[in-house]
């Protein structure tokens, strides 16, 4: 599978060693005498191999890569500093803000590597690995520091943000991690069901007689069968009958239960299930429904990634400069509702042309000034 720039670095960083529940010394003491049962290692990397949660990664990516920063002082909007333009120095700054979404849907986690410079001002910034960041908290002081690459880096150098952040825990929960079990489930299904003919206990055929045979008759009538040519015409005798063993196509990929393993992805990363290509049943899809779904997205799922992101950036800005995501490109409507939209602010008298034109993109006209009338020479 060929990957796009921010989504193979994600995953590439997924191929490595992750601390895991399954890795971490168990705080349960077991009863004397019981030995617990081995907890598999599910990782993020097998979650990622599933094409549904790769899909519903490459939307929140997506989602996130097309927007813009926009930054203010209070109540006015100010030019987008270069740090918010470009945050770091060998990607663009959608790569940049993709990543972050990245590293925090499929960790719970995101740390920026604060770059500072003379002025002790944040210049650029990097995501680092999710997976090589050790965040921890002081229980007197509250003060946390973070482990990367051996060695301990406070928050005004490496700052940690998290998706949900958890009482008590110095790492973030991301979707993946609050659905292992639910994840390693459709991960079984989905092998289990891609080895059903190769390996599956399912036989071809039955060949079965109407008289009484011994294990030897039985064992011979077999080897018999087996070995005769496939293509050839098959006589039977003593009263045997072959019945194959069909299985229709719909049953042999399992749709069913694929089919509900996307709905379980959808609900579990907050994706509309149409924008993964699944159809939730007793659900007519309408225009009207799908844009209702996709606004609910931004709401209660995108916008929980960006104002993340948004704090940090608030926090790393100098003075009290605020960032915000310019969710334009996002809720813009069809382009016949949205002309419609400015004819009536035109109408009402609340907006004048040259503001819709630059809403829309398109260059300013200027118009010609009208002719001055000419004087009457009777009144004159």
């Amino acid at each position: 599978m060929v990957y796009d720039s921010a989504m193979g670095r994600i995953l590439e960083w997924l191929g490595l060693e992750e601390r895991s529940e399954s890795t971490s010394p168990s705080t349960d003491s077991p009863s004397p005498g019981v030995t617990p049962p081995a907890r598999s290692q599910f990782t993020s990397r097998d979650a990622t191999s599933l094409s549904t949660v790769y899909r519903a990664l490459s939307i929140l990516e997506t989602s996130a890569m097309q927007l813009t920063v926009d930054v203010w002082r209070g109540e006015e909007q100010v030019e987008r500093p270069a740090l918010v333009r470009k945050p770091a120095l060998n990607d663009t700054g959608s790569a940049f803000y993709g990543m972050t979404t990245l590293s925090m849907a499929t960790s719970g986690d995101f740390y920026w590597k604060l770059q500072r410079n003379a002025r002790n001002e944040v210049s650029s910034m990097r995501v680092l690995n999710p997976w090589e960041c050790d965040p921890s908290i002081d229980e007197n002081t509250g003060v946390e520091t973070i482990s990367y690459k051996g060695k301990e880096y406070s928050t005004k150098e490496i700052y940690h943000g998290r998706l949900m952040r958890i009482p008590g825990s110095a790492r973030g929960l991301g979707p993946i991690q609050a659905a292992r079990a639910e994840l390693h489930g459709i991960h079984d299904l989905t092998n289990w069901s891609s080895g059903w003919f190769s390996s599956g206990d399912v036989p071809t055929g039955i060949l079965k007689s109407d008289q009484p045979l011994t294990q030897e008759q039985a064992e011979a009538n077999k080897e018999r069968w087996k070995a005769r040519d496939a293509h050839d015409v098959a006589v039977l005798g003593s009263g045997l009958d072959y019945r194959p063993i069909m299985i229709s196509p719909k049953d042999a990929q399992f749709i069913e239960n694929q089919n509900f393993s996307v709905v379980q992805v959808a609900r579990l990363f907050g994706i509309p299930a149409a924008q993964l290509l699944a159809a939730v049943e007793g659900g007519a899809q309408t225009y009207q429904n799908i844009e209702q779904a996709d606004l609910q997205f931004i709401r209660w799922t995108l916008m929980r990634y960006l104002r993340e992101m948004e704090e940090a950036l608030s926090l790393i800005l100098p003075g009290i400069q605020t960032a915000r995501f310019n969710l334009d490109g996002l809720l813009r409507p069809d382009t016949k509702t949205r002309y419609e939209a400015h004819g009536l602010a035109i109408t009402g008298g609340w907006m004048l042309p040259e503001e819709v034109r630059k809403i829309e993109g398109l260059p300013t006209i200027t118009l010609p000034k009208p002719a001055a009338p000419v004087p009457n020479q009777e009144e004159s």
